[in-house]
């Protein structure tokens, strides 16, 4: 988790996101309501920038990957390793074992 994750709540990105967007009609561009609304909130445009492009990308209104399938992903990486773990442990006890298998029927 990021510093700014713990250092803002999500009410409150919500809120610095819908100002944005509610508000940058009354700008030349979107950059320029970013940066006269972080400037009101007290966060950085780059911040407040990040998360209104996060926002537009979970709305569909920008192409890329959803914070759900973002976390998802994570979740399903995170197995994968897992998976591979337990599978070179069960190989390296297979080994062992045949090789101990393979010592008893030679004696």
């Amino acid at each position: 988790m990021s510093s700014t994750s713990k250092r803002y709540s999500p009410e409150f990105r919500e809120r610095a996101v819908r100002l944005v967007f509610e508000h940058q009609h009354e700008h030349e561009s979107q950059w320029a309501a970013i940066v006269s609304v972080a400037a009101k909130i007290g966060c950085t445009s780059e911040t407040l920038r990040s998360w209104v492009r996060r926002a537009e990308v979970d709305e569909g209104r920008r192409d890329g990957v959803s914070s759900d399938q973002r976390l998802r992903l994570k979740e399903l990486e995170r197995e994968n390793r897992e998976l591979r773990r337990a599978n070179e442990i069960l190989k390296s006890a297979s080994l062992f074992f045949a090789t101990e298998l393979d010592g008893r029927t030679r004696r």
